[in-house]
């Protein structure tokens, strides 16, 4: 038995040194590489298109509303500050939801594995990333502290439209930043993190919605929140207005970034481009073009139109087109 002990061990350590061989420096931790972003804002200053990686501010843990913290542990891992970066019972946990439903619901990856995969690793469903994945996370819990993990893992996770982290998302969703929102817009950002595309509120608020619902009640149940406040987060008075949908000027923005994107690939840094263009007007002119299609395309048997103003100065050029 001893024996057989010994060799166990060794033949477990030489599989462990084969999974880590190739394990990336996690001091990358504290930095990240992302494409250049491109702004194209409007004269007004209204955002037009937005190109590449946005990251906003970085906001440390212990500047965050409780809320936004309480709202992503309860729905993404709610033993964090207690699990050493593996969390046994919520795999037990998880293994049981997904044996009564037949199928997959539930996951049992803590944040700490979520960001070692983010950060670290590609998004092969395979067992060698998912034991480096957990070598990770034990080496970083070993060097981090759990706020730095945490704080890590919020300024630089997905959320969906070109966002990294959670102030950028505020921003992008909510135009306010990650210092300010209320509970319902904590919960729809914690919402974000199991699919930020099928879940965005700009392309999808009902979803965004029912989404915002589930995480509220997983504040409830870990006893962060109440039902009453709950019922008043997803209150219309408890909610949040998107920012207005911006004009459809993609054929405009698609000129400028033709001329600016080598620019800013070669200088490896963001722009932020002014335009002439007015939002307003370009919003009215598409209006008014849907009005005239709608009411005439089809008897006229047209179904594209254009239309071109100039400003008497010649700046403000609008282009609306509907194809």
């Amino acid at each position: 038995m001893a024996l057989g002990t010994i060799w166990g061990f060794v033949a477990l350590s030489a599989l462990l040194g084969w999974y880590a061989y190739d394990l990336p420096d996690i001091r990358a931790i504290e930095g990240h590489t992302r494409r250049p972003a491109i702004a194209i804002l409007a004269a007004d200053g209204s955002q037009l298109a937005r190109y590449g990686d946005y990251f906003a501010d970085r906001i440390a843990v212990a500047e965050m509303p409780q809320h936004l913290i309480q709202a992503v542990m309860s729905i993404e891992d709610r033993r964090f500050y207690q699990h050493g970066g593996i969390d046994v019972l919520g795999l037990l946990r998880a293994f049981y939801s997904n044996m009564r439903a037949g199928h997959v619901v539930q996951g049992g990856s803590t944040i700490t594995q979520q960001l070692a995969k983010n950060l670290f690793l590609t998004p092969d469903r395979t067992f060698r990333r998912k034991v480096q994945e957990m070598m990770l996370a034990f080496w970083l819990e070993s060097q981090y502290g759990k706020d730095q993990i945490l704080g890590a893992y919020l300024n630089r996770v997905y959320l969906g439209a070109g966002t990294y982290g959670v102030d950028a998302a505020a921003k992008t969703y909510f135009g306010k930043s990650a210092h300010d929102v209320n509970l319902y817009e904590a919960a729809v950002l914690a919402g974000l993190l199991k699919a930020p595309s099928r879940y965005a509120p700009t392309s999808n608020p009902e979803a965004a919605r029912a989404r915002a619902a589930i995480v509220l009640s997983a504040m409830v149940d870990a006893g962060h929140i109440t039902e009453q406040q709950k019922a008043a987060a997803l209150a219309p008075a408890g909610k949040t207005a998107t920012p207005a949908r911006p004009a459809d000027a993609r054929y405009f923005t698609a000129w400028i970034l033709e001329q600016a994107q080598e620019l800013a690939g070669a200088a490896g840094q963001d722009l932020v481009i002014q335009t002439t263009l007015d939002a307003r007007l370009q919003r009215a002119a598409e209006e008014q073009i849907d009005k005239i299609l709608d009411a005439e395309g089809e008897k006229r048997d047209v179904d594209q139109a254009a239309l071109l103003t100039l400003a008497p100065d010649g700046a403000g050029a609008r282009l609306c087109r509907r194809l």
